[in-house]
């Protein structure tokens, strides 16, 4: 399907828009699970003050949704209505200063992981078992591995809506398990990390126990996403989905992994609605069996066919 072409009244919105601007952009290719419709406009800010400019100056009757690399994300087979923003290459470097490390909202946490490492900076190895990057962490609280960003935040950057750019403390952030209290319209720009002292060796020899953990346990190499539900308080989603029978569950090409049961799997083939699909059947036979409602915690976002 298409959307009606808005660029053109966007571009009319804002004067000087210097990012770029495409009409219904394919989405499925930003998406790990490789499934989805078009944006009806994808933005690619060229820095942060472009960003703002454009939020400013975006009609307010535009619904705007932000995505980084797309490994927490499924996009509805009939696409997603008004803007996508996307940060690109100018929203992903990563600089170390003394036990500092300042990374853009979309540099991937893998990266900031091996750039603290480098230089000598503890305490973000976790990082590594993210498969995303860092505005989702900073929106998510995102954690692995013992690790959980709210451990390592100092402060980041934001722009509202109406494109005004401010900085969060971590004391702002209202963080809980996998969640951030700061406004749905806020889209973070950049990040400050603070770790400790370290053997860079040491460092790099845990990030690669992390790696060679996640190859053992989860289906990395794979059309998947990161952790389908959330972790029921006191419980673990795997362990119900696989108790509820739902290891190796299929419906369509969509599957439930048979390595780790809180992944789902889109083979060669599969739609969104066949992954969403399969998703609330594995809810629903969990509740079924234990009484437990699992939350997605994958994003789903967009229109169905």
């Amino acid at each position: 399907m298409s959307f009606p072409d808005i660029t053109l009244q966007l571009r009319d919105a804002v004067p000087g828009l210097r990012g770029g601007l495409e009409a219904n952009a394919p989405m499925a290719p930003l998406s790990w699970f490789r499934t989805g419709g078009p944006a009806q406009a994808l933005y690619s800010p060229a820095d942060e003050d472009d960003l703002a400019a454009f939020l400013a100056g975006c009609p307010g009757g535009i619904p705007v949704l932000v995505v980084g690399l797309g490994s927490n994300l499924l996009v509805r087979d009939g696409g997603v209505p008004g803007v996508v923003i996307r940060l690109g290459k100018p929203f992903q470097e990563i600089q170390a200063d003394g036990l500092r490390i300042r990374a853009g909202a979309g540099a991937a946490d893998v990266k900031v992981a091996r750039t603290a490492a480098e230089a000598g900076v503890a305490g973000l190895s976790f990082l590594r078992g993210i498969p995303g990057a860092i505005g989702g962490a900073l929106r998510m609280n995102g954690g692995a591995y013992g690790g959980e960003t709210k451990d390592v935040l100092l402060s980041c950057r934001g722009v509202s809506r109406d494109g005004t750019v401010r900085t969060y403390a971590l004391a702002d952030m209202g963080f809980t398990y996998r969640h951030c209290g700061v406004a749905d319209d806020v889209i973070f720009t950049e990040a400050l990390f603070e770790g400790r002292p370290g053997d860079p060796a040491a460092i790099l020899a845990e990030m690669n126990d992390i790696t060679q953990a996640r190859q053992a346990s989860q289906p990395v190499n794979t059309r998947t996403g990161g952790s389908t539900f959330k972790n029921p308080p006191g419980g673990k989603a795997w362990e119900l989905v696989d108790k509820a029978g739902c290891r190796g569950l299929r419906m369509g090409h969509a599957q439930v992994s048979e390595l780790h049961t809180n992944f789902l799997i889109a083979h060669p083939g599969a739609t969104a609605a066949e992954v969403e699909g399969l998703g609330e059947e594995v809810r629903r036979r969990v509740r079924e069996t234990s009484g437990v409602e699992l939350e997605w915690e994958i994003k789903r976002v967009g229109l169905p066919a």
